[in-house]
């Protein structure tokens, strides 16, 4: 989002859909720690399709989702939901939410500094923040792949890893200075199993790294790194799993 890597990356809402689902399946510990009350309001940082945002209506919250993707809001608005297109580093809302809420949407935000202090303008005084993203460690492996194939084919390596991983001690510090208090925060390491394979989850979430090929060099420059993470991510049935660290925080605006 904040670099010109970030903005590279595009959404399909329906290639999100099937090769991403579990992203949203998988949130029910952030939701615990958001827990979310019957008529709050809350705002949902990087909605998507809409598919967690619509829990928490269903919840009794009144919730307002965001997100850059064109396409992605197009499914969350298909779903009756008020979704809007907006920048979290740039959030216009002024002490407006009970809560704010996001999953797996912050690691991809590479000026995390001006997200925290945007996020807390957001907030009322108290106002409570519980939020979920790619932590230190995660998708070690791929990454390390994917550099690997830049190097042998004289590629692009910071196509590879675009995304902002930090340690808990990092963040925190990140949220205090933007005016946050630490309820509790830790990474939870998370081996996820994708149910459309390694070559989804690359063609989803890596797109931009492989469109640097031109041709029939697209196509073999995936099979080399899928080649690569084959020993260490997908077992002896032919199931990957991707190695997921997440790291998962519950603040309150000070």
């Amino acid at each position: 989002m904040a670099s010109k890597l970030a903005d590279a990356q595009t959404w399909d809402a329906k290639d999100y859909a099937h090769n991403a689902r579990f992203v949203a399946d998988l949130a029910g510990e952030v939701v615990a720690w958001l827990d979310p009350k019957p008529g709050e309001r809350i705002l949902d940082v990087g909605c998507g399709d809409g598919a967690l945002t619509q829990k928490l209506v269903e919840s009794g919250c009144q919730v307002v989702g965001i997100d850059t993707s064109d396409s992605l809001l197009a499914a969350a608005k298909a779903r009756g939901l008020d979704a809007r297109k907006a920048d979290v580093r740039e959030l216009a809302f002024d002490r407006e939410f009970d809560a704010i809420f996001s999953n797996a949407v912050l690691h991809w935000v590479r000026e995390p500094e001006k997200a925290a202090r945007s996020m807390r303008k957001a907030l009322k005084p108290g106002g409570r923040l519980a939020v979920e993203f790619g932590g230190f460690g995660n998708v070690a492996a791929i990454a390390t792949a994917l550099r690997a194939c830049a190097a042998a084919n004289g590629a692009d390596p910071d196509l590879a890893s675009p995304w902002f991983y930090p340690t808990p001690t990092e963040y925190a510090a990140i949220l205090e200075a933007a005016g946050f208090e630490i309820e509790r925060i830790g990474l939870f390491p998370r081996p996820t199993p994708l149910p459309t394979g390694i070559e989804g989850w690359l063609e989803t979430l890596r797109k931009p790294f492989f469109d640097q090929f031109a041709g029939a060099a697209r196509q073999k420059a995936k099979q080399e790194v899928i080649a690569l993470l084959r020993p260490s991510l997908c077992d002896t049935q032919g199931q990957w799993t991707a190695d997921y660290v997440r790291l998962r925080v519950a603040a309150r605006a000070a």
